[in-house]
Parts: C-alpha cells; sequence; structure tokens
C-alpha cells in the first residue's frame, strides 16, 4: 500500500497574484486543491514541508492527505510545483484532489525470482534490466510493495515483459498497445585476445672496410 503523506496547510480566501505575493510575504507558500468537480481550496503551506517532499523525490507519485480548514483533510496527488526563477524556492503548489475510484499513477519496484537458476544465466548470459520500475495505474489503497518476474525458464536472447509478471495485482501499465520489454538475457561478453607481433629486429649493419695504406 502506498504511504499516505500528510501536510499541514492554512486555509486562506483570496485568489489572484496580489493574494499569493501577500502570503508570501508572510514566509509561506500558496497553494491550491482542485479537481474532483469541486471547488477549489486555497491554502498556505509551510515552504520546509514542500521542500521536503522535492527532495525525496518521486513526489508526483505520492499520495498526500493535506489538512486545511476546521480539522478538514483533501486527500490528493501533487501535481505541480513553480519555482522562483533565481531563488529556485518554490512559489505555488497545484495539488489535485482525488476523486471516489479514481487512479493513481505510480512507479513499481520489480524484482527478478530465480536469477541463479535461468539456463540463459548458467550459460553465462547476463541479465539485463530494461526497467528497474514499472509505472502503472493502481487504487491508492492498493498500490503493489512490487511486482516479481520468475527467471527460472529464461534462456539466453530470451526477453521478460509485462506479461511475464507473474502478478499485476489490479494494475494498469502506463505504456499502452504492446508488451513492453522489462529485462533480456543477454548472451556473454566474447574477448577477444589481440596478439600484436613483435617489429623484426633490424639486421646488423655490416661494418665499413677500413682505408688502405697507401
Amino acid at each position: 500500500m502506498v504511504q499516505t503523506i500528510r501536510i499541514e496547510g492554512e486555509a486562506r480566501e483570496l485568489a489572484g497574484k496580489g493574494a499569493a505575493r501577500a502570503t508570501r510575504r508572510t514566509g509561506r507558500v500558496p497553494a491550491v486543491i482542485y479537481g474532483a468537480k469541486q471547488e477549489a481550496t486555497m491554502l498556505s503551506l509551510d515552504p520546509r514541508d514542500v521542500m521536503k517532499e522535492l527532495h525525496k523525490g518521486g513526489w508526483q507519485s505520492h499520495l498526500y492527505e493535506v489538512a486545511v480548514a476546521g480539522g478538514k483533510t483533501e486527500r490528493c496527488l501533487m501535481r505541480d510545483v513553480q519555482f522562483h526563477p533565481v531563488k529556485d524556492t518554490p512559489l505555488h503548489v497545484d495539488f489535485q484532489r482525488l476523486a471516489q475510484g479514481q487512479l493513481i499513477r505510480v512507479k513499481v519496484p520489480v524484482t527478478f525470482l530465480n536469477e541463479e537458476n535461468a539456463p540463459g544465466v548458467k550459460e553465462g548470459g547476463v541479465l539485463n534490466v530494461v526497467r528497474r520500475d514499472l509505472e502503472v495505474l493502481s487504487d491508492p489503497d492498493q498500490v503493489p510493495d512490487q511486482f516479481e518476474i520468475d527467471l527460472s525458464e529464461a534462456n539466453i536472447g530470451d526477453s521478460v515483459r509485462w506479461s511475464n509478471v507473474l502478478d499485476h495485482k489490479g494494475t494498469k501499465p502506463v505504456i499502452v498497445g504492446r508488451d513492453f520489454v522489462v529485462a533480456t538475457i543477454a548472451p556473454p561478453t566474447v574477448e577477444e585476445e589481440i596478439v600484436v607481433q613483435a617489429a623484426p629486429t633490424p639486421a646488423p649493419e655490416a661494418k665499413g672496410k677500413g682505408k688502405g695504406k697507401k
């Protein structure tokens, strides 16, 4: 299950550039929560909370519970962050509210089973991982911790694909229309031995004849 991250927000009533600048002068970051056919919720955030999430990486796949006025919380995704062009500090944050039954886009890591027993690996082949994470659409409450692929029958030259994932766990791949490659069993690398022949040793020059006596 995906971790839900809580962020404390403070409600703000006014919208527009002037109101946003006023919010920034107080040391906070203006933000908005939109979507699910509801009115937008205006709020402000502590910039330290925003930067903490940005430094984690993958923030667009995280599920957030944002606290707003009156103890109410909004379940949403962080969709966009605008930055100061010089200071590189956050200027505005956009959240998308999750509607009932809405899927979220997440990256799930892949684990390969029985790699050491794969016929191709035993013959000297190498597992070449094309995608270490698979990007899928998932129910927010049922995001898999990982996907598994069994390599016990993988031979040299074989490709393992999305269809080889043992259990898709109710998810849908973001890549549609093709059974995309996750990994291959590459043939062993053959290093050619280069023989460098030494240059032939030049024959010694014949000694010149001495001058005859007059």
